[in-house]
């Protein structure tokens, strides 16, 4: 983190220094920025192979911290790789985007590795009041700048109801550290009112931040208005962070009370899933429709914590729902990054990219990344050998064994109905004929991301043991038949 930080710091006053038309090094410097903190979290892991404690018993690097550290990370370089051209088109290349873009990865480091609330609320706003500016970062553009100011103003609001929840525990355990809320809880009647407040505003602070229906409303807007290079990375970096928060937060401190929250959740992935699906069919705009296809993500995943809850912890359904939601975050980071920097390279000139019909005739124009978006949006749907299918089959795994057959099914259905509108977006590049009839050209750093992250999900589709064991060394489980994840709140 402090790593990132300096780097940050240090494009800052480079950007002052360089002439316009080598604003292109702030990008290089922050992707050197990304490799050497990479370097370092790997200096870490060798180091402490079993975690340590540091920040005054607030921050816990432990091998669950390092996985989102490493997922932060790569998304981060993606992100960066497809900035350069797309920032030079739209002729805002500045020195304090790539330093906005490290900052927030400092937030979400502490957000996966705090076991302080403070901390964690910290890093939260740290995350997000430095999306609220790249969302917004097209100053000259409407639409920019309205998303930026509606997130905004729904971040701030969710951002209180979070903090005050977060109050409320600190006035019944008596401090910010998760272990002593987790004990506190433990000895009270889980449905005591004020306890069952301080859980309904926290999750609502969570939910929020993860986009699940219905406090989801920001994200379409804050996809579609945002520089589209940003919006692959909010749709991975930013919810993969609200995850490992709201994992720290309920797993790690309150589960305790699962028998309070489970059935909230099961509402909530229920709702989630309905609205996300239906709402993405009737989309003409290709980055609310893949908004709206992350929020309906957020239900499957949320079906895995539904099975998690319901569960004892060292069951297989448990662990296998642990998983499903790693694997999830981690192959989905690669394949929707895929998908937006495919959107992003269609910024060309007086074409602004995003809209179904700029993906019409796209095989004519450009074949490899018409193929390659093929590619990401059957991993999208979960359709085998792409990588997405890995992750739906632990969640609708983690859901039979813990007993959920209604849940799965209902899950099975809605991933049917997602095929329906990825299928839009590959018929207006197969069938339909182009509106541009010019080549579309690609950068070298375009064509890098596109290719990394094409790679990535063909390989963990067709070869998914590293993935798995990646996965399984972050919880702590030795054998994928041993259910036994690691329980980083404690020394």
């Amino acid at each position: 983190m402090v790593e990132l930080t300096i780097f940050a710091l240090g494009i800052l006053l480079i950007d002052l220094m360089v002439p316009r038309d080598w604003k292109w090094i702030n990008g290089v410097g922050a992707f050197i920025g990304v490799a050497f903190a990479a370097l370092c979290v790997w200096e870490i892991q060798s180091m402490s192979p079993g975690g340590a404690v540091g920040f005054y018993n607030s921050l816990q690097v432990d091998r669950f911290a390092i996985f989102f550290w490493y997922l932060f990370l790569a998304a981060a370089a993606i992100a960066i790789l497809m900035s350069a051209r797309y920032l030079d088109i739209e002729e805002e290349h500045h020195g304090e985007y790539y330093a906005l873009l490290l900052l927030s990865v400092v937030g979400m480091m502490c957000m996966a590795a705090g076991i302080d609330v403070v901390l964690i609320f910290i890093g939260l706003e740290l995350m997000a009041i430095s999306t609220y500016v790249l969302v917004g970062f097209l100053r000259r553009d409407r639409r920019s700048n309205e998303a930026a100011l509606k997130y905004l103003l729904l971040g701030a609001f969710s951002s209180g109801v979070f903090a005050y929840g977060l109050s409320l525990f600190y006035g019944i355990a008596g401090s910010t550290n998760l272990r002593d809320i987790q004990r506190a809880v433990s000895a009270q009647n889980p449905h005591n009112p004020v306890l069952v407040i301080a859980l309904l505003t926290t999750m609502t602070g969570l939910l929020f931040k993860i986009a699940a229906v219905p406090f989801h409303q920001w994200a379409p807007d804050a996809y579609e208005g945002a520089p589209t290079s940003i919006t692959g990375f909010m749709s991975v970096a930013v919810k993969a962070a609200a995850w490992a928060m709201l994992l720290r937060i309920l797993v790690f401190g309150l589960f305790p009370l699962r028998s309070v929250y489970t059935p909230v959740i099961v509402i909530v992935a229920i709702a989630t899933m309905t609205g996300a699906n239906f709402a993405a069919l009737t989309q003409s705009n290709t980055k609310r429709l893949l908004a709206y296809s992350s929020i309906a993500h957020v239900g499957y995943m949320l079906l895995a914590f539904v099975a998690m809850g319901t569960s004892q912890p060292g069951t297989p359904a448990f662990a296998d729902g642990f998983k499903g939601i790693l694997i999830y975050l981690l192959v989905y980071t690669f394949m929707n990054l895929g998908a937006f920097a495919v959107i992003t390279s269609l910024r060309q000139g007086n074409v602004i990219g995003d809209e179904l019909d700029d993906m019409a005739g796209l095989y004519q124009r450009a074949p490899v990344e018409a193929a390659l978006m093929l590619l990401f949006l059957l991993s999208l749907a979960g359709i085998p050998p792409a990588a997405g299918f890995l992750g739906k089959y632990y969640i609708f795994l983690s859901l039979i064994e813990s007993g959920h057959y209604g849940l799965a099914s209902l899950g099975v259905i809605y991933s049917l109905l997602g095929l329906y509108y990825y299928l839009k977006i590959a018929n207006a590049m197969l069938i339909r004929a182009p509106m541009e009839t010019e080549r579309l050209s690609v950068s070298l750093g375009m064509r890098c991301a596109v290719g990394v992250t094409a790679l990535a999900t063909l390989v963990i589709g067709i070869y998914p043991e590293p993935a798995i064991q990646s996965v399984n060394w972050s919880l702590g489980i030795v054998k994928s038949q041993t259910a036994r994840p690691i329980r980083p709140i404690r020394r």
